[in-house]
């Protein structure tokens, strides 16, 4: 059994780790990952749920739906008392024909967005319906999440979540609506969510963090010559953190985190995701797959206990090689 903590107030006992399906998109829309197979990806799906991992986290933009699809034919096959949650998102939208999508959180497009979601995924509600991005619309963003607590009222969500808001905006949904969940990034390289976060705790918000392992950046296969192998179609290949001079900060970080993790007889990935799960109030982390054997390699964070003089030993790393921005330890919670 894998360990679980609350989701904030949802009711949710969630395990430490879920699975992202945010790559097994493919390659169709702005941020894709190169070209994937469904069959591997649906294993990979499969594999997490073998191990005990109990919710997937997707959104209508990883692939123009094409993620929502997989993840849907993936709980399809399976037992329904064997289904993993299903989280969800809104605000990314596209038209047919393109390759980019906008920020709208229109009330019409929210609901527009969700019918079509329970379509892709098969199932009459969903677990949680998160709003992916602040809006470039013009919407309030207290008429957005008003829409989003209709949706609970109606059936069509069991929860509702924000992802990447600021606290402003997140005591303006707040003052409309309980936020149940929030949803940001956090990993060893980018570390500034500690404000929302700590937010999050005092607000009795769950927090599910996403890109623990930095979109693969902090795994065992890091290396240079694979970041300059990136096919053209893969968003890695632009991103700064991907390209000098952060790339080699980054580098000297999986080098020294390598022997850690061999001390500790973890993987690399293994000691990334569990360094995310040491912050005070994050409830799980999310983490991607698109192979069953890469949900090997990760799993075993939902089990490592870092002690202190690891912590130590990271913040060590972090502060020499001047690798990424904020809290170089994860804060511990306030008294």
């Amino acid at each position: 059994m894998l360990p679980t903590r609350p989701l904030g107030s949802t009711g949710f006992d969630i395990t430490v780790v879920g699975l992202g399906a945010w790559a097994i998109g493919g390659s169709a829309s702005q941020g894709g990952w190169g070209r994937q197979d469904d069959a591997e990806s649906i294993a990979a799906i499969h594999r997490a749920v073998e191990l005990g991992v109990n919710w997937i986290d997707t959104a209508p933009a990883y692939g123009f739906g094409h993620a929502e699809e997989v993840v849907g034919t993936a709980l399809a096959a399976l037992p329904e008392g064997d289904r993993p949650r299903v989280f969800t998102k809104c605000g990314l939208v596209w038209e047919e024909g393109e390759t980019t999508v906008r920020n709208v959180l229109a009330p019409e497009s929210i609901r527009r967005e969700c019918e079509t979601s329970l379509r892709r995924l098969k199932v009459e509600c969903l677990d949680l319906l998160q709003i992916h991005w602040p809006a470039h619309d013009g919407t309030p963003p207290e008429e957005s999440w008003q829409t989003m607590a209709e949706l609970v009222g109606e059936g069509k969500t069991r929860a509702i979540g924000v992802s990447n808001y600021d606290v402003e905006l997140l005591e303006r949904c707040e003052a409309v609506r309980h936020v149940d969940t929030y949803q940001p990034e956090l990993n060893l390289i980018t570390r500034v969510a500690e404000d929302s976060i700590e937010w999050c705790r005092a607000n009795g918000t769950g927090v599910i963090v996403y890109s623990p392992m930095r979109s693969g950046l902090l795994t065992g296969t890091s290396a240079a010559a694979r970041w300059a192998a990136l096919p053209e179609d893969d968003w890695r290949r632009t991103h700064a953190d991907f390209q000098e001079p952060a790339l080699s900060r980054n580098l000297a970080v999986v080098e020294r985190l390598r022997t850690i993790a061999d001390e500790l007889d973890s993987s690399l990935s293994e000691l990334a995701v569990a360094w995310t799960l040491q912050w005070a109030g994050v409830s799980g982390a999310i983490v991607g797959a698109r192979r069953p054997a890469q949900v090997d390699e990760w799993v075993g964070a939902a089990s490592l206990r870092l002690d202190d003089e690891v912590v130590d030993r990271i913040a060590d790393v972090l502060q020499e090689t001047g690798a990424g921005s904020g809290p170089v330890r994860p804060p511990v919670a306030h008294v």
